[in-house]
């Protein structure tokens, strides 16, 4: 710790994290990642290991008197080519569980898409910044910065204007989830209204957030990650990457499922594991992948372009998926009374689509976030929910 015109520098280290499963020293600072080292030297392709490297559900959590905070970060950004560059990302304040204030950061990384389909990409480096806080209220409080769900974080250093120490243990539940896109925070305008994140406030337990863009693949090294982090409660939410990405067939995914939940059962054989399948997504309903980007007027929308008469050959659609995870659940459910099926069509279904329709076909908007938030909240921690505090 070191003084300066007034400010206190506070190195940014793992005891004052949240949400992560590993730390990377950089040549600039601290990197949290969402996959340990092991799994990340797995990793077979650039999309996953940008997507966990992207700190949805990290935070800084510390207690302090200070009424004004920086913290100084170099983001690394993704642009698509040819298309406007996505606002800068936000980083939430959060004081004793209030959402108070949000900040940028301006410049850093950025990470061109050159190729839609293969992801090819081109690195342009960029200058560090900092997001500033100020006119916090006077008095002790416990201060989390939720870091930017979609955009690597090196975390490089914390300025305050009075002692900060880690925040003392919450005592709260620790829920692990794992995810596709939607989970990570898709069209979700900052961290703390990712849907997961919602959750979790309403729930009132400590996320870990293993929620992965185009990531939730039912891949080992996933599965393993999650057998070794230390949880309360667990949902594994499946199903619509191994669809878009025309991963496998009906014959390959039953045995898969069955291996990810035996390896995350290896670790936590008697935790709650909530199976949670696809929310609705009329494009993909019925119609096998591989999805494709379509920009038909202008704006980027999804469409499945698989043939539907092959899903009589095994391959796959959300119905079909649906169908496969509802049974594997209820079979394995006659011996394992910790783990619990839910059809993701109640956290969005046929209303809620009506109502909040998928703007590129394929994400929630935030009100569409909100609503799977809420659905979630009310069936997995409410009465009698397999998450609900009687069953923790």
């Amino acid at each position: 710790m070191s003084t300066e015109h007034g400010w206190i520098t506070t190195p940014v280290t793992a005891d004052i994290l949240r949400g992560f499963l590993d730390v990377e020293a950089t040549a600039h600072g601290l990197l949290p990642h969402r996959l340990p080292a092991r799994a990340r030297r797995q990793i077979p392709d650039d999309q996953l290991a940008v997507a966990e490297a992207q700190p949805s559900g990290v935070r800084l959590a510390f207690r302090t008197r200070a009424t004004a905070i920086e913290l100084d970060t170099l983001p690394t950004k993704r642009v698509y080519r040819g298309f406007p560059a996505p606002p800068d990302g936000v980083y939430d304040l959060v004081v004793d569980g209030r959402l108070t204030a949000q900040a940028t950061v301006a410049g850093g990384n950025v990470r061109t898409i050159t190729d839609m389909f293969t992801q090819t990409s081109e690195l342009t480096e960029g200058p560090a910044g900092t997001a500033r806080f100020a006119d916090l209220p006077a008095g002790d409080k416990d201060v989390e910065i939720w870091l930017p769900h979609t955009e690597i974080t090196e975390l490089i250093a914390l300025r305050t204007d009075a002692p900060v120490e880690p925040a003392p243990d919450s005592g709260r539940r620790v829920w692990l989830h794992h995810g596709s896109s939607i989970s990570h925070g898709s069209n979700a305008g900052h961290p703390t209204a990712v849907w997961p994140a919602l959750a979790a406030a309403e729930g009132a337990v400590e996320l870990v957030n293993m929620g992965f863009g185009g990531g939730a693949l039912l891949d080992p090294f996933t599965a393993r990650a999650m057998r070794d982090t230390p949880a309360d409660l667990i949902s594994v939410k499946v199903g619509i990457n191994v669809v878009n990405a025309d991963l496998m067939r009906l014959r390959a995914f039953g045995p898969a499922v069955h291996g990810f939940l035996d390896t995350i059962r290896e670790g936590h054989p008697t935790t709650p594991l909530l199976v949670v399948s696809p929310i609705l997504c009329p494009v993909q309903e019925d119609t096998p992948g591989p999805l494709a980007p379509d920009f038909d007027g202008g704006t980027l929308r999804f469409k499945a372009t698989g043939d539907p008469a092959e899903r009589a050959a095994g391959r796959l659609t959300l119905n079909v998926i649906r169908d496969e995870l509802a049974r594997l659940v209820g079979q394995r459910a006659a011996d394992d009374p910790n783990l619990y099926y839910l059809d993701g069509r109640e956290l969005y279904g046929e209303g809620d689509h009506a109502e909040f329709p998928l703007p590129d076909g394929l994400h929630p908007d935030q009100a569409g976030h909100r609503r799977i938030s809420e659905n979630f909240a009310r069936l997995a921690f409410g009465d009698g929910g397999p998450f609900a505090s009687a069953s923790g």
